[in-house]
């Protein structure tokens, strides 16, 4: 095993060491301690925290990733999905798609709010001039 500390490893994936410790701290990732205290992780954990990094791009959460486990040392971004993988992104994206739903009654519900509280301005006058910033 090649000894990677944690700073190599958050520079070589861009990750922060806080991040990488959260990783560790969910089962994603482990680490060995040095004599001195310091985390020593086997250099392969690089990939991982790669693949990690791109699920959760992706927009699939910790939790979600896990499913992922058996197959986070390979190359996760090419390899033909698995149906778990699969399941797991579909439930992510209803959640999205739920919470982006939402949103949207939100922002319709404040704009018919606002229409109904003052009409939008006549397209023939100047727009109002913004506030004066006070400091």
């Amino acid at each position: 095993m090649t000894a990677v500390r944690i700073g190599a490893v958050a520079k070589a994936t861009g990750c922060t060491p806080r991040a990488l410790r959260h990783y560790e701290e969910h089962g994603l990732i482990a680490s060995a301690r040095a004599a001195n205290g310091y985390r020593e992780y086997d250099a392969a954990v690089v990939t991982r925290v790669r693949n990690i990094r791109h699920l959760l791009d992706a927009g699939l959460t910790l939790d979600d990733v896990r499913v992922f486990l058996p197959c986070l040392d390979g190359d996760v971004a090419s390899a033909p999905p698995s149906p778990a993988g699969l399941r797991v992104g579909r439930e992510r994206l209803a959640v999205l798609d739920a919470r982006i739903a939402a949103q949207v009654a939100v922002r319709d519900r404040l704009a018919a709010a606002l229409q109904a509280a003052a009409p939008a301005p006549s397209p023939l006058l100047p727009p109002p001039s913004p506030p004066p910033l006070v400091r």
